[in-house]
C-alpha cells in the first residue's frame, strides 16, 4: 500500500496522485507539486489514504511543499498575466490571419512556459505565431490544439437542464459516451435532444447507462408471450423506468384486460428480452424512418 494525496490543478480538471511525504497535507490546502512538466500549483482534493501500488502512474512525485502566502500571491500574479497575453494572443493570431479560436491561457508556476489552448478545423500553420509571442513573452511557448468537449469544459455554461455543464464543475474525466445509449434509454434520436453545448453527445447519457443495461435483460420485448400471475398474455408496452411490462390477457371465460405488472412476476414464454442494441440496428432505423437531421445523427456515430 502506498499514502498518497489527490491534487487538482483546475477547477473540475483531472484529479492527479503525489506522495505527501512527510508533510501533513490536508484537503482543501494549497500544495506546491512536482510535475512531468515541472514544478505546479494545485489545490488537495482528496486527503491522505492508502491505495494499492498497481492504482498509481509510476513514477510517484512528490509534494514539495504545503503552499505559503508567497506561493499564493505568486499564482495570483499568474492568472492575471494570463488575462494579458490572451490578448496579446488574440491581437496576433488576427494579424497573421490564422483561422484558429484561442480558448484559453496557462502560465506554469515557474512561468518557464506559456500554454495557449486552441481549437481549428484543421492542422493550423502557426510557426510565425510562436515566434512572436516568444519574442514578446521571452519564455518557452506552446501552443496545444484542444477538442470542442474540452472547449465547452474550459469556458463552461449552462447545459440543455439548465444546470451548470457537468464537465465544468465536477467530471474530472470524459467518459465514452455513444449514440448506442440514447437508443437504449428511449431518447428521441434529435441532435437537440441528445447533444450538448458542445454539440456532442451529452455526458449524462452514460449516468444511468448501467442501470438500463441490467434492467433491459430482464425487460419482454413488445409482442412477446409471457406467463403472469393473471394467466398468458401478450406484451403490448414496456418500460425500463417503472420496471414493468403492459400484457394483454384474454381469459379463457372474460373480457380481454391489459395488466401492467413488475417484470419480476412474469416469465418469458417466447419472444425476446430488450437486451443491448446493436449499432447497426440503429443506422438501419435512421435511414428508414427519415429521422430528422439525419444526417447530423450520423455524424454522431464517430463519437469517441
Amino acid at each position: 500500500m502506498v499514502t498518497v494525496v489527490g491534487v487538482r490543478f483546475k477547477k473540475a480538471g483531472k484529479i492527479y496522485y503525489f506522495s505527501p511525504g512527510e508533510l501533513d497535507v490536508k484537503k482543501n490546502k494549497y500544495v506546491i507539486v512536482e510535475t512531468a512538466r515541472g514544478v505546479e500549483f494545485g489545490e488537495c482534493v482528496i486527503a491522505p489514504k492508502q491505495i494499492e501500488e498497481d492504482e498509481i502512474v509510476s513514477p510517484l512525485k512528490s509534494v514539495i511543499r504545503i503552499a505559503t502566502q508567497e506561493d499564493i500571491d505568486r499564482h495570483s500574479e499568474n492568472k492575471q498575466k494570463e488575462e494579458e497575453a490572451f490578448n496579446v494572443c488574440l491581437e496576433k493570431i488576427q494579424q497573421h490571419d490564422l483561422k484558429m479560436k484561442l480558448i484559453d491561457v496557462e502560465y506554469t508556476f515557474d512561468n518557464n512556459k506559456v500554454i495557449f489552448y486552441f481549437t481549428a478545423d484543421g492542422r493550423v500553420d502557426f510557426r510565425e505565431l510562436v515566434k512572436d509571442l516568444a519574442a514578446i513573452f521571452r519564455t518557452r511557448i506552446e501552443l496545444r490544439q484542444i477538442g470542442v468537449r474540452d472547449e465547452a469544459k474550459m469556458i463552461g455554461g449552462l447545459g440543455p437542464c439548465g444546470r451548470t455543464m457537468c464537465c465544468s464543475t465536477f467530471l474530472g474525466d470524459f467518459a465514452p459516451v455513444s449514440i448506442k445509449m440514447a437508443k437504449e434509454q428511449n431518447l428521441s434520436l434529435n441532435p437537440t435532444k441528445i447533444s450538448g453545448i458542445c454539440g456532442r453527445l451529452m455526458c449524462c447519457l452514460n449516468y444511468e447507462q448501467e442501470t438500463y443495461e441490467h434492467i433491459r435483460i430482464k425487460l419482454p420485448k413488445v409482442d412477446s408471450v409471457v406467463d403472469t400471475p393473471y394467466g398468458k398474455g401478450t406484451v403490448v408496452s414496456n418500460s425500463v423506468v417503472k420496471e414493468s411490462v403492459k400484457v394483454k390477457i384474454k381469459p379463457q371465460d372474460g373480457d380481454e384486460t391489459i395488466k401492467e405488472i413488475p417484470i419480476d412476476e412474469i416469465e418469458l414464454i417466447s419472444g425476446s428480452f430488450e437486451g443491448s442494441i446493436n449499432e447497426d440496428e440503429i443506422k438501419i432505423d435512421v435511414e428508414a424512418e427519415g429521422v430528422e437531421d439525419a444526417a447530423i445523427i450520423k455524424e454522431l456515430f464517430k463519437e469517441d
